[in-house]
Parts: structure tokens; sequence; C-alpha cells
């Protein structure tokens, strides 16, 4: 079970969204979900089940509005505050969320390449340049790593 979701939200035009995904190769991005999104499937795929609308489509998308498509980027943001107001949690945006998950994979050790793909960026140079002040250590560790091949 996979998540598919978009490299970055459409932006809401006063005719309509606009979408601005940037084209490589798919304009989706598709990764293994932590368990709190598998739960969240099934609880999508059930809600289907149960309103007799079959089962999940393989592009449905685990934000996505009732039929499983891109949702305006305002209402992703009513939703999350409304979330955020029921739930008792500190009022953080969506963009410092994307922020905080990337921060998190670099003190986890994971490669900025994967980073950089997880989080939409075109190029990793582009997370080099925004998250680079946090791979504190990174040199010890280099250093640390050559001096054990040398001995």
């Amino acid at each position: 079970m996979f998540c598919v979701v978009p490299h970055r939200l459409p932006k809401m035009m006063p005719w309509g969204l606009r979408h601005s995904f940037r084209m490589r190769g798919n304009s989706f991005q598709t990764f293994g979900p932590p368990p709190l999104l598998r739960s969240h499937k099934v609880q999508q795929m059930e809600f289907l089940l149960a309103v007799g609308a079959g089962k999940l489509a393989n592009d449905y998308l685990v934000f996505g509005n009732i039929e499983g498509k891109l949702r305006s980027p305002r209402a992703v943001s009513r939703a999350w505050k409304r979330v955020v107001g029921t739930k008792g949690l500190p009022k953080v945006t969506l963009h410092a969320l994307r922020h905080t998950h990337a921060s998190a994979l670099i003190r986890a050790g994971v490669d900025i390449l994967t980073i950089s793909r997880r989080i939409g960026h075109s190029n990793p140079s582009v997370t080099l340049d925004v998250y680079g002040h946090l791979m504190q250590g990174a040199d010890a560790a280099a250093a640390s790593a050559i001096e054990g091949l040398l001995r």
C-alpha cells in the first residue's frame, strides 16, 4: 500500500485551480506510508464500502476529496485548522510541518537525495540550500570514517 501525493498543491485562482506541478516523468510522488496513514487509508476504504462506492482506485489520494481527487489548498488549510483546534494542538501551518518532516529525516540520518524526493524538491541542491545548516556533525562523521579507513 502506497501514498500518492502531489509534489505541490495547486494554487487557487479566482477562475479555479491552477496546477503548478513540476513534471518529473510523473507529477505525483509515490512512497510507502507510515502506519498512521495506513490506518487512514483503511478508514477511507471502509467508508467507500459503507456508502457503496466500491474500492479505492489506484490514483486515490490519501488526503483528497470524497472522490479521491485533489482538494483546493484553501480546503486543506481549513481542514487542518479544524483538526488543530479540536485536538488542542499547537497552531502550526502545513508548511511548517513540511520543514519539520525534512528536519526530522535529516536528524535521523536519511540521505539528502531521499529527503529531496520525498518533499518534492526539483533538485537535491535545493534541499541542501534550505536544510544544509541542520547537518551538524556531518564533517566529524566524515573525518571519522576516513580515519577508520586509513588505520
